[in-house]
């Protein structure tokens, strides 16, 4: 999973550039931004790069992710504007001090209680701070165009079932959502990104895993022709030259 995130954000460098450009535009002065559910920590890293002066309080539930976040902070020489939290957002928040900017970045799909969650956010932010949601309105498809096109998509539908079966909160209006718990100045910007062929190494190792994550994932979902299928396409697609890269993101900004 670690190499996963790290390589969806080298493969849609040009998006995550655009929307922590516009992000930094919104903040002012040397701020205090907390990162939610930061993951490897690509917004971590680069909201410090974009923000010289600010600090980054990186939160996130896996000590794993929390250690390789250090150590990349520490190989960037951010290791003295980024510190890390471990919790479980889906308990009481910690303490974060003075919140100038909370960015969350496919992290609110997963909270249990998304309104408690957006509370928390309010509470946590000093009066003007903004709150940014990225979320993403489709999970990245490479076979667009080719004759595993089918196969893919349906591989898709069955995922979306799962996880609506394990309750996770996609698709959600959450500027409608942000409005409700008090946050004023909602902006929000979609984003379709498509990176046609050829693709190079690192975006089809980013096609390779997101392939392999969804076979693990549908592990007793799907007929065991369809999976070996599977196994086959993602085995095969260092060697392809017709891969794309095609998702939806939309973005909201909010004031506290």
């Amino acid at each position: 999973m670690i190499e996963l995130l790290d390589l969806d954000a080298e493969v849609l460098q040009d998006y995550f550039r655009d929307l922590i450009s516009w992000v930094g535009r919104e903040a002012a002065g040397r701020p205090h931004v907390v990162d939610l559910g930061a993951g490897s920590g690509t917004g971590s890293l680069a909201l410090a790069r974009e923000l010289p002066g600010a600090t980054v309080t990186a939160v996130d539930l896996s000590p794993q992710m929390l250690a390789h976040l250090s150590s990349r902070a520490e190989s960037a020489g951010l290791g003295d504007r980024i510190h890390t939290v471990e919790a479980d957002l889906d308990q009481p928040w910690p303490d974060f001090g003075p919140t100038d900017m909370i960015w969350a970045s496919a992290s609110m799909h997963h909270m249990a209680d998304p309104a408690k969650a957006l509370d928390s956010a309010f509470a946590a932010l000093r009066p003007g701070g903004a709150l940014v949601i990225a979320e993403l309105d489709s999970f990245p498809r490479f076979l667009t165009g080719t004759p595993d096109e089918e196969m893919e998509l349906r591989l898709h539908a069955e995922m979306a079932k799962r996880r609506h079966e394990a309750g996770l909160h996609m698709h959600e209006n959450w500027g409608d959502r942000m409005s409700q718990a008090g946050f004023t100045s909602v902006t929000q910007r979609h984003f379709d990104i498509e990176l046609r062929p050829p693709l190079p190494l690192s975006a089809k190792r980013y096609a390779a895993l997101s392939l392999g994550r969804m076979r693990h994932g549908l592990e007793g979902r799907l007929p065991s022709a369809d999976l070996v299928a599977l196994e086959e396409i993602a085995g095969g697609l260092a060697g392809r030259d017709d891969l794309s890269v095609r998702t939806e993101r939309t973005v909201w900004l909010a004031r506290r």
